[in-house]
């Protein structure tokens, strides 16, 4: 199992600097420190805290062979989380959250489906056979539709939870994940509303480090629930086995 994170590593990644006093949310006071030169400064005890609660719950849902889909359209955590869900072949949404992608799933099923046959299309050799204007507006078609839906490609079904950097950015994305009751976990800063978050990780979400080591820190909580998931799923075949073993010597034994 990974470290701990400690308060330390937090304070190393300025997790506990909040916004200016002045844009605060107050639903986010008991989250809070203290203040200090006009900034608040969050309780890294509470940060501690709650992501002990998340990781908990993180590792129900992983174990239970469902997905969690990253959410982070602000320039500074994209990368970060892009890569993170890609290491973990979970489903993410960088670019651009489009309305109805939770609650209108079908429709995307729709887009994705298209994007599937494009992609098959342009494999094919009657691609070559086509005029050079009609492949530049298939191809360009192409790009548009894995930009906005390439992270999430490969999601048959709605996913178990959303893990959310700065839900005030995402709001569309955790209503849809509250109309639907798909917990929401999230790094939520002081001018936010955490309210409407299931498992909220009070947290600086703009500086870089601070959503590296957050996220990085939620992607292992998913390595190991994915490793002890297969260790489950390989103890399972080998009992079954041994079951079907012991069977079949005691047919053995009483044809004998």
């Amino acid at each position: 199992m990974a470290d701990k994170l400690t308060q330390k590593d937090l304070l190393d990644a300025g997790v506990h600097f909040g916004h200016l006093t002045r844009k605060w949310d107050p639903k986010m006071a008991p989250y809070i420190f203290m203040e200090k030169n006009g900034i608040h400064i969050i309780d890294l005890n509470k940060t501690l805290e709650c992501l002990d609660k998340a990781s908990y719950a993180l590792k129900n849902i992983i174990r239970s062979g469902r997905k969690v889909l990253f959410v982070a359209t602000k320039k500074q955590a994209q990368d970060v989380v892009a890569g993170e869900a890609q290491r973990l072949n979970m489903p993410y949404v960088t670019e651009r959250w489009l309305g109805g992608m939770l609650t209108n799933f079908a429709t995307i099923r729709k887009s994705l489906k298209k994007m599937t046959s494009i992609e098959k299309l342009m494999k094919d050799e009657s691609y070559q056979n086509l005029a050079k204007r009609e492949r530049l507006m298939i191809s360009r078609e192409k790009a548009k539709l894995e930009r906005v839906l390439g992270g999430i490609a490969d999601l048959n079904r709605l996913p178990a939870a959303l893990f959310v950097i700065d839900v005030k950015r995402e709001h569309i994305a955790v209503k849809e994940a509250q109309k639907l009751n798909i917990p929401v976990f999230a790094m939520v800063d002081t001018n936010s509303d955490p309210t409407g978050v299931d498992f909220p990780i009070p947290a600086n979400d703009d500086a870089f480090k601070s959503i590296s080591l957050i996220t990085g820190r939620i992607g292992q909580v998913i390595e190991e629930s994915l490793m002890e998931r297969k260790k489950d799923k390989e103890e399972a075949a080998m009992k079954k086995e041994e079951e079907a073993k012991k069977k079949a010597d005691e047919k053995e034994t009483v044809e004998k």
